[in-house]
């Protein structure tokens, strides 16, 4: 299992190809080579990385797949649109009393899990729209939370946390334009650039859930879906207001700016020479609460085996875990 320790020291590699080179990424004496056209550009120990995102066309060799995976670092394949085409994602699977814990948790514990999940996300919503100065908003956003206490099951749930979350996205983005959420269809920026905070956050957490033993198939506010890592859907609700921040935090840096986009098929895409400056502030703002993901998961972890602990908290206002 992944300490605090070695969690704090590790590092995410953002690789960003070169259509008009050849790209390759290999290990050589214990670092993960990043080479084009036969120069080496970059290097990185393996023991200090977590995850690599190479985004574009790429050559990999089998010793880098070997070696990922007995070294525990995580491979993510993104196309140009920032979407997961491949992985290989490093596990514990041998964690079989945490899978047993899982497969034979009652439907009592997981609802309640799904509730604690859900205020949580609540809260740091609260807290956003407060920061913002949107205090009427915030207010409702608590009348929503005590409700959320007294939901007796999952499609009462699922309706209040939709509910809201529309409510949240129309106060919160209205400065810059918003116009309603329509995750994957990509219809103006501030959806293109939802989706690509969403997805780096997905896979950093898929990766740590993964290094504890979790079947990050088996959820408990998402259901058991096809193909879908339910877990890790659950996991990130608390944490999606990270990469809500950033973006609002981002237009008012006038780091958002519209000519980095294009229109294909009706939807919005990043240009490829802008994407690295977006990867890079979305990675940054992740790692700056990488010990509260580290945090979060390890009191997951504890409280799932049924261990004397409270259920995670995490606050955004001062990156805790409470």
């Amino acid at each position: 299992m992944l300490t605090f320790p070695d969690w704090k020291q590790k590092q995410i590699l953002f690789i960003q190809t070169d259509r008009k080179a050849k790209n390759r990424l290999f290990f050589r004496n214990e670092n993960i080579v990043f080479e084009k056209d036969e120069k080496i550009i970059n290097q990185a120990s393996c023991h200090r990385v977590l995850a690599v995102f190479i985004i574009g066309d790429f050559s990999l060799t089998s010793g880098i797949i070997k070696e990922c995976r007995k070294r525990a670092v995580s491979l993510f394949l993104l196309g140009n649109n920032f979407n997961v085409y491949g992985s290989v994602v490093a596990n514990a699977n041998g964690n079989y009393m945490l899978r047993m814990a899982q497969y034979s948790m009652g439907s009592s514990k997981e609802f309640n899990i799904a509730k604690y999940l859900i205020f949580n996300k609540f809260i740091n919503q609260e807290s956003l729209l407060k920061s913002g100065q949107k205090l009427m908003e915030a207010e409702k956003n608590s009348r929503f939370r005590s409700i959320v206490e007294k939901a007796q099951n999952e499609t009462s749930l699922l309706g209040l946390e939709g509910n809201f979350s529309k409510v949240f996205f129309q106060k919160y983005f209205k400065e810059v334009g918003w116009l309603r959420r329509m995750p994957r269809v990509k219809p103006d920026i501030i959806n293109f650039l939802l989706d690509m905070g969403y997805t780096f956050l997905f896979n950093i957490l898929d990766a740590l859930l993964s290094l504890f033993g979790f079947d990050t198939y088996k959820g408990c506010y998402h259901k058991l879906f096809f193909q879908r890592k339910s877990l890790t859907c659950d996991i990130m609700e608390p944490f999606r207001c990270i990469i809500e921040k950033q973006i609002l935090k981002s237009y008012h840096l006038k780091q958002v700016d519209p000519k980095d986009f294009t229109i294909v098929g009706r939807r919005y895409v990043v240009t490829y020479e802008k994407s690295q400056k977006y990867a890079k502030i979305f990675m940054e703002a992740l790692m700056e609460e990488k010990e509260a993901l580290y945090l979060f998961t390890h009191q997951f972890y504890r409280y799932v085996m049924g261990g004397e602990t409270d259920f995670p908290v995490f606050n955004i206002n001062n990156g805790k875990i409470e």
